[in-house]
């Protein structure tokens, strides 16, 4: 995240959640209208207006927005309402450094405006995004293979993984979450979140390289099972009830039994899949183990997925920032590792 304030106009806030959502990857979004004053804002390291431009209220906004000292070095995406070459033309009039169609998703804005801040780093942001969609295919054929078949192949999952600790190495893991976070498919958004954090914290901690290797992979197929689990009950909106909730703790046994029965699965990938969610007091599921009985690999994995889980859009909660969700893992003492919940608020902050 940069250090500053993106400022997105938008005369249809609802419209625009979802872009100011993604854009909080970039630096602090403040959502305001077209009546903002200028003149009483301090400076903006970016503008995005998602506003029908061919409005006057919108031009006078945005007119009015080039009349302050630092409009000039603050670059302004404008979303055009219109796809016209006129609409084109007029957004450059009124100050735009680039201008993107109403149908572009939060990521294209977001890399974007990344190049616009440093174009020196476009290629790298280019790259990290080549390496997402890569990994997100190789999930995608993960989960549609798991949801019909008893089985899945991979080594499309291990093709993924040096590229992964690669992107992460060079971009780092601000920009990796931002580029998946930004992306809008679930299915494996929250998998490439928790990979992502689990190489953060292993380079952190100073694991060789097998072991890094070893996490990623497993963070990548955690949650497999959740391909057998009904489509609505993942989607759904507000608290499960007692039997969706049984229903939906079932992925963790479905999970290891699709890889059982799969080649090239080793007991690290194993032992996540299926134990991710328990915990030290014995209160977690599937088998209710506990202490010692929970190996470190579940351990590490546990703190990266429980962080995911607090800081991500779900259809029922907004995100919680970074802090809010250590504060609510350092509360969890008892049920998770307090070593690696400390280690892993270091690894967190130091990639902030």
């Amino acid at each position: 995240m940069l250090p500053g304030v993106v400022v997105l106009v938008s005369d249809q806030p609802g419209r625009s959640a979802l872009l100011a959502e993604a854009l909080r990857g970039v630096g602090t979004c403040e959502v305001v209208g077209l009546d903002v004053d200028w003149s009483t804002r301090a400076a903006a390291i970016a503008v995005v207006a998602d506003v029908d431009a061919a409005r006057p209220a919108a031009m006078q906004c945005l007119l009015a927005l080039q009349t302050q000292a630092w409009a000039g070095t603050a670059p302004l995406v404008c979303i055009s309402q219109r796809t016209s070459d006129k609409a084109l033309r007029q957004a450059r009039v009124l100050g735009a450094s680039a201008c993107l169609p109403f149908y572009a998703e939060p990521h294209i804005v977001v890399t974007a405006l990344l190049n616009l801040l440093n174009p020196n780093e476009g290629a790298l942001n280019a790259t990290i995004r080549q390496c997402a969609e890569r990994a997100g295919a190789a999930l995608t054929s993960l989960f549609n293979t798991a949801s019909h078949d008893g089985r899945v192949d991979l080594q499309a999952i291990d093709s993924c993984v040096d590229p992964l600790l690669l992107a992460l190495s060079d971009g780092g893991l601000a920009r990796w979450l931002n580029t998946i976070r930004a992306h809008d498919n679930a299915t494996y958004q929250h998998s490439l979140v928790v990979a992502g954090l689990a190489a953060q914290f292993a380079t952190h901690i100073g694991f060789p390289e097998a072991q890094r290797q070893r996490l990623v992979r497993a963070a990548l197929v955690h949650d497999v099972g959740k391909a057998r689990i009904p489509r609505a009950l993942l989607l759904k909106r507000g608290t499960l009830d007692a039997d969706e909730a049984a229903v939906m703790r079932t992925h963790t046994v479905l999970g290891y039994e699709i890889l059982r029965a799969s080649r090239h699965a080793d007991p690290a990938m194993l032992d996540a899949v299926r134990h991710h969610h328990e915990m030290l007091d014995g209160s977690g599921y599937p088998d209710g183990i506990s202490g010692d009985a929970i190996s470190d690999v579940v351990r590490f994995l546990t703190v990266c997925d429980i962080y995911a889980a607090l800081t991500e859009r779900r259809s029922y909660k907004p995100a919680l920032p970074s802090d809010e969700a250590m504060t609510i893992l350092q509360g969890m003492q008892g049920r998770i590792e307090p070593r690696f919940v400390q280690a892993f608020g270091q690894a967190v902050a130091r990639a902030a």
